[in-house]
């Protein structure tokens, strides 16, 4: 009895250390390469599902990983690729690439050179924590499936031309991305996204560049908690439909804070877009929904034209806007049915108390293009003059243009905590 306990015990450990065994080989195993040594020969040496961890120091080399494999940065190695080609080249699925310094790719934008660029095929790439430096693109990834870009910080060639760098992180024909928390800087465009649906971006900085995203042809994704300041556009949104743009900031962006262009079906919520050229710039859009937005301190709070008809505009906020509206079409529109949008150039009273004007706000009527182009006007805009002109325009049709017509505006903001944003340059 005592020998078949043991012979038991015997068996349950040799299967514990097997089970080990499958366990430890299923994991890979771990190549290191110290100062000196070469990460393209050990990702040659490395079978599927290995680990290749590289030791802090400078590597000069162009690396091409052909298999399943994890490339991890001990302590931040740096990686060079001495202005030629691709720093790394991804040909494989299930590639991670955590914890480098990539830099110094070669510079041909026919070849789409790039610190880090995944081929068609490479399936599921994890692209994290890195610092991609004075590289063409920073990461280019194409026609894959399920890609994580998380957690880089991106800085292109800022020493040249726009037109010359390419992009911080480019999509092209994409599935089921994740492009969260990303630091860009100083390339083309921050995000440029084209042909690539079902993704989320989240948590993403991107100043000092073009447009923080430039984003076509794509559908079914979430644009959120994003922060685009201090470019020439901050998020252009381009031939898509059954988009959720929510809780993003775009702040002091010289042409547009939110480009919403050939556009359908979209949620545009709770967004707030602060002292940028236009607020929000929409053409050619239907059948949108923007809600819940606080658009402040713009040159124009919204330039809407081309035809942009049956949106649901509601409980919006526009306060201090130069020029509230800027409207471009034959018919007036109806905004704000149910909950109402709030202007801070209305002029209305409202007698029973119920938070609603009771007269109707009409955005480009002949005062609001008086104070646009004399604003010493509105010292006079409570005047009995003032409002006289204002009836007379209602009264005679060929005095007043087509126009956002909101016949309950709110009286109050939405957003109680509006004056926080002064200092992104709300005024």
């Amino acid at each position: 009895m005592a020998l078949l306990t043991v012979a038991a015990r015997i068996a349950r450990a040799a299967v514990a250390a097997l089970l080990a065994l499958l366990g430890a080989a299923a994991h890979g195993a771990e190549h290191v390469v110290r100062p000196g040594e070469s990460i393209a020969a050990a990702v040659r040496l490395a079978s599927a599902g290995d680990t290749v961890a590289v030791e802090r120091g400078d590597y000069v080399e162009n690396i091409v990983i052909d298999k399943p494999l994890r490339l991890l940065g001990r302590n931040r190695p740096t990686v060079s690729g001495a202005d030629r080609g691709d720093v790394i080249r991804v040909k494989s699925p299930d590639v991670a690439i955590e914890g480098f310094i990539i830099r110094d790719s070669g510079r041909d934008l026919t070849a789409q050179n790039a610190g880090i660029y995944v081929e068609p095929g490479a399936h599921r790439p994890v692209i994290r924590a890195n610092d991609l430096a004075y590289n063409l693109f920073g990461a280019w990834v194409e026609g894959v499936e399920t890609p994580v870009i998380q957690g880089n910080l991106i800085t292109g060639l800022r020493e040249v031309q726009s037109a010359q760098r390419g992009n911080g992180i480019q999509l092209y024909n994409t599935r089921g991305a994740q492009v969260l928390d990303n630091h860009i800087s100083f390339t083309r465009d921050g995000i440029y996204v084209d042909v690539s649906h079902h993704a989320l971006f989240r948590g993403n900085r991107m100043h000092h560049v073009r447009y923080g995203t430039h984003y076509m042809n794509s559908y079914y994704n979430v644009w959120e908690k994003n922060e685009t300041y201090l470019n020439r556009g901050g998020l252009a949104l381009m031939e898509v439909r059954d988009q959720v743009v929510r809780d993003n900031l775009a702040w002091g962006n010289t042409d547009h804070g939110i480009m919403l262009r050939t556009i359908q079906d979209a949620v545009v919520e709770r967004n707030v877009v602060i002292g940028n050229g236009k607020g929000f710039f929409v053409y050619d859009a239907e059948y949108n929904t923007l809600r819940d937005n606080l658009v402040m301190g713009n040159r124009v709070g919204v330039h809407l034209w081309a035809g942009s008809y049956r949106n649901a505009v509601d409980g919006n906020d526009f306060i201090n806007n130069h020029e509230q509206i800027r409207y471009v079409a034959s018919r007036d529109q109806r905004w704000g049915l149910k909950r109402g949008n709030y202007w801070s150039n209305y002029t209305g009273w409202d007698r029973d108390g119920d938070g609603a004007g009771d007269t109707a706000y009409e955005a480009n009527d002949i005062v609001d293009r008086l104070t646009t182009t004399h604003p010493i006007v509105k010292l006079l805009i409570a005047s009995p003059a003032v409002q006289a002109l204002r009836a007379a325009a209602r009264a005679f049709p060929l005095l007043r243009a087509p126009s956002i017509v909101e016949l309950r505006p709110r009286m109050r903001p939405h957003h109680a905590d509006w004056r926080r944003w002064l200092e992104h340059g709300g005024h």
